[in-house]
């Protein structure tokens, strides 16, 4: 574990290898699952005040539960989380072809809305807890993602290089040298 500001970080974002590769995985990770996205309390504000604007980039069916079960629900571990559609996949899914992609980030790219998507999504396969004097930074292995593991072991890109803008978009530029420093010594004192 590292400690970095009011953080504790998982070393498996140092160890562990992933890139994701939409045209291989298709974005299952929107679709399977039992849980929908996490979200904190100002993504829900956001969402809550601009789902007028990401409808537009949303299927009827994603829509249609939205507004018949609200935009988020809380799952079983107690988290807050996006709404799904017959239980398993995101109401915010929208598909181009065979790849399952974000109506959020279409709204986003559509300068709709200045919001990319929660942090969680944009910082998978991290996850992170909340503790009342720190944040946890871990990995989370799930085998819908083995081509992204296998990706990124042949690339040879740690997790946290994948994740280098999300984790910048959470956490700073600042931290996100520190996590590059603890990274270059730990490599150096191997």
């Amino acid at each position: 574990m590292l400690e970095i500001e009011d953080t504790i970080i998982s070393l498996d974002i140092f160890e562990k290898q992933f890139v994701c590769d939409l045209s291989v995985c298709n974005g299952n990770c929107c679709i399977e699952g039992d849980s929908g996205a996490p979200l904190n309390d100002d993504e829900i504000d956001f969402l809550e005040e601009n789902f007028h604007k990401i409808k537009p980039f949303m299927t009827k069916e994603g829509i249609a539960e939205i507004e018949e079960n609200g935009l988020w629900w809380i799952d079983e571990q107690g988290d807050k989380v996006t709404t799904l559609l017959n239980n398993k996949e995101c109401a915010f899914v929208v598909m181009e072809g065979k790849v399952a992609k974000c109506a959020i980030e279409i709204a986003h790219e559509n300068k709709k809305i200045d919001f990319l998507k929660p942090i969680s999504c944009h910082l998978y396969p991290i996850r992170l807890t909340e503790y009342k004097r720190f944040t946890a930074v871990n990995y989370h292995s799930w085998g819908i993602c083995s081509s992204a593991v296998r990706y990124g072991k042949h690339l040879g890109t740690p997790v946290f290089k994948f994740l280098k803008t999300p984790l910048i978009r959470k956490f700073g530029k600042d931290w996100y040298k520190q996590l590059e420093t603890a990274y270059e010594y730990i490599q150096k004192n191997k």
